[in-house]
Parts: C-alpha cells; sequence; structure tokens
C-alpha cells in the first residue's frame, strides 16, 4: 500500500456512519456525486481515498448543522480516513483543502471536526522545523531555566512609538523576559512599524545597557507575504530577536515561507483559532492544528489558558501543551505560551497540569493591572511559579508582590 496521510475526524450525521465517512473519502479524492469519464478503476485503486476505521462515539451536541439530510437520530463517531500521499505530495497547500476543504459543506455530515493527524515522514523532510523553539528563546531571553514570564503592550492600539518606549523600558527594568505586540497591531497607522521597532530597540538597547538583559520583544510582522518577510528583515537590521505572525490572518504556507526566511523565532499567534476549533461539531482541534502550525516552523505557540478567559477548558489547554511537547517526525521542537486571564494564582494549576516550566506565560492584565504596577505584577508571577514549583501554597507566601495579587484579583484559585 502506498504511503497515506491519515486523518481522523468527529463526524455527526443523521445517516448511517459509513455512508457518512464513504462521502469525505470520495468528496475529497477521486469521486464526486456521480461517476464521471476517466474514473477508471486504475485511477480509483491508485487515489481514492480509504475509509480505515470508525467507532461510534457519544455525540458532542444535540443540533445538527444547517442543511444536513437525514432523518435518523444523531449519531456521532471518530472516523479515520487514509489519503494517498500520492495525490498531494508533502505540502502544506495541497493537504490543507483535502483534509479540511469542502468536506464540511456535504449534507451527508451533520457535524464534522478534524481532530488528528498522522502525516508521513516527507512532510517532516519538506519543511523546516523550528530554528529556536524552546532552548534558542531561553538562549536569547537570557533566562536558561525556570517559566518564561512575559507580557503584552497594552492598550493593544492607539499607543504611539514614543509612548512604546516608557512602558518597554519599565517591563524591561522589571525583569520581563519576553515582550509582544498585541494581535490587532501589526503595521497600523497611529504605530507604523518602522517607527515603533526603532522606538522599542532604543528601549531594549537601554535595558541591557542597565541591567545586562534584553528582553525578547515579538514584533507583530502579519502582513501579505512579500510584505512580511520586509517587515522580518526590518526588526533584525534594528537587532530584534523575535517576530509574531497571526497564523490564521496570513496562512501557514506563508508562514512556512517566512520560516525558511527567518533568522530569529517566530512567535505563532492564534487568533481567529475560536472559529476553527471552538464549536465541538465543526472546525479543526487543538491537537490537530498544533502539528500544522508546528510543521510550518513557528518557534513559540499559543495554546489557550488555564481558568482562561476564553471559551476553552483547562482539560483542553493542558492536551494541548502535551501535544505541542510531543515530539513530531522525531523533532519539530515548540515552546508552549499560555495567555489569556493569566497571572500569578494560575502559576499552581498550570504547573500541576502541564508538568513542566518549559513554557512561556503571558500575562497582560495580570502584569499591567497589578495595583502596585507592572514591576509587581511580573515578580508576583514569579514568586508564584517558584512557590508552586517548590511545593509551597501560594497563600503561605510572604512576599507583598504575590499578596498584593492575590487580593486584587481575587484569591487563591481553588482548582
Amino acid at each position: 500500500m502506498s504511503e497515506q496521510i491519515v486523518a481522523t475526524y468527529r463526524v455527526l450525521t443523521r445517516l448511517p456512519l459509513e455512508r457518512a465517512a464513504s462521502a469525505i473519502a470520495g468528496e475529497q479524492s477521486t469521486g464526486t456525486f456521480v461517476r464521471v469519464r476517466g474514473e477508471t478503476d486504475e485511477l480509483r485503486a491508485r487515489h481514492s481515498a480509504a475509509v480505515l476505521s470508525i467507532s461510534e462515539t457519544p455525540p458532542p451536541v444535540s443540533e445538527p448543522l444547517p442543511g444536513a439530510i437525514g432523518d435518523g437520530p444523531l449519531t456521532a463517531g471518530l472516523v479515520r480516513i487514509g489519503f494517498p500521499l500520492e495525490n498531494t505530495g508533502p505540502s502544506l497547500t495541497n493537504l490543507l483543502p483535502v483534509v479540511a476543504g469542502n468536506l464540511y459543506e456535504l449534507r451527508e455530515l451533520a457535524g464534522l471536526k478534524l481532530v488528528d493527524l498522522e502525516l508521513p515522514a516527507a512532510f517532516g523532510e519538506a519543511y523546516l522545523p523550528a530554528g529556536f523553539a524552546v532552548e534558542g528563546t531561553r538562549r536569547l531571553a537570557g533566562r536558561p531555566e525556570g517559566v518564561l514570564i512575559g507580557t503584552i503592550v497594552k492598550p493593544n492600539v492607539g499607543l504611539r512609538p514614543a509612548d512604546y518606549v516608557g512602558l518597554v523600558r519599565e517591563l524591561g527594568l522589571a525583569g520581563a523576559d519576553f515582550i509582544k505586540d498585541d494581535e490587532v497591531n501589526a503595521d497600523c497607522p497611529p504605530a507604523p512599524l518602522p517607527d515603533r521597532i526603532r522606538a522599542v530597540t532604543a528601549a531594549l538597547d537601554e535595558v541591557e545597557r542597565r541591567t545586562g538583559r534584553r528582553p525578547m520583544y515579538a514584533f507583530n510582522i502579519s502582513d501579505e507575504p512579500d510584505r512580511m518577510l520586509r517587515n522580518h528583515d526590518l526588526v533584525v537590521a534594528a537587532g530584534g530577536t523575535c517576530v509574531m505572525a497571526n497564523l490564521n490572518i496570513v496562512g501557514l504556507p506563508a508562514v512556512a515561507m517566512l520560516r525558511r526566511h527567518a533568522q530569529v523565532p517566530i512567535h505563532g499567534h492564534v487568533t481567529g483559532i475560536g472559529a476553527l476549533a471552538r464549536h465541538p461539531g465543526l472546525g479543526i482541534g487543538h491537537v490537530a492544528y498544533q502539528k500544522l502550525a508546528r510543521l510550518a516552523g513557528v518557534d513559540q505557540l499559543h495554546c489557550g489558558g488555564f481558568h482562561s478567559k476564553f471559551y476553552v477548558t483547562d482539560d483542553e489547554v493542558a492536551s494541548t501543551v502535551a501535544a505541542v511537547r510531543e515530539p513530531l517526525f522525531g523533532g519539530f521542537p515548540c515552546l508552549p505560551v499560555l495567555s489569556s486571564a493569566q497571572w500569578a494564582g494560575t502559576a499552581p494549576v498550570a504547573l500541576e497540569r502541564t508538568g513542566t516550566t518549559d513554557l512561556l506565560v503571558l500575562a497582560g492584565g495580570g502584569v499591567l493591572g497589578h495595583p502596585d504596577g507592572p514591576a509587581a505584577g511580573i515578580t508576583s508571577i514569579r514568586q508564584a511559579w517558584a512557590a508552586s514549583v517548590a511545593g509551597v501554597p501560594l497563600d503561605e507566601v510572604d512576599e507583598p508582590e504575590l499578596r498584593a495579587a492575590l487580593k486584587h484579583f481575587g484569591g487563591v484559585i481553588r482548582k
């Protein structure tokens, strides 16, 4: 049998599961709604997708997608379908329309979610793994061990380049390992990227002169592909050590192009992921998604956050972090990023659920919203992680920054 790409879907249907699975396999390989000229037995034998297995599961929702046909009860199952590698080659551009393309529109389906992918080794040979990942990020940030603590420039829009200087200086002097642009602020009129690069790097230069450490700053270079490469070059020429791309906006093949060009780490932001992953019966799950993002070559990847302000559950975040840390093709390392309502109080649950300090924890409000200022915010998170690693309950730690954070943000989280 030729090499296969194996996609695992959670399928919902009002028809027999076998019929729904067959519709996916046919539509995404050699078939259409009717037999056509040229669809020979030889062609079908070589290029047809095959249903490999079906296992029934409880339906995750009670309502079908609009337009679904059938009058039977709503049933669900995990369906594994093998697509011949020969149909796509080791190409993200060719892979995505096959495993996550028009199949969502099939009327035989009352719901469909891509939950995992098994890719042949040819993909690992065709794409470059992250150039920096965990160890490279640690080296550039000057934090050889322990959790990396960072934050996001806020307000996320409206600041002028001059406004960045004082804030970045303050955060750097406070001991931030990592600072980033917000996903909504790339090359935008209030702070054009070239001007922002000059302002931020001037602040970083001062921090390095005064402390001997240079925080990593992720400049949001998301743009049309040719401009994104130009933006990367502006960052590198100014002495920057990280760029950020909105993966779902610029597209994963464009990220792979950036990886081939990049001289610094790529911070992978997943803005828009809710449109793909939020509904349990539709889209692409986080475990499948992270494989695609890592294949594109990102060094750091957002995985959600524990006790998040967003829709993800702690179980989903834990499974995503675990998946990102699992080798892909024996390598393709990546640094998991926690964000969304992270603060000192989330440290114990994050450590318990991930079992690692090889994490980048981004706290916007948890740093900038600390009652005693950003420096105290960063310190409080570092104190909380140190206590968690030592097995000390946070409410037993006699540190003013941590105590103030617990009081201000609502006390110790009881898991």
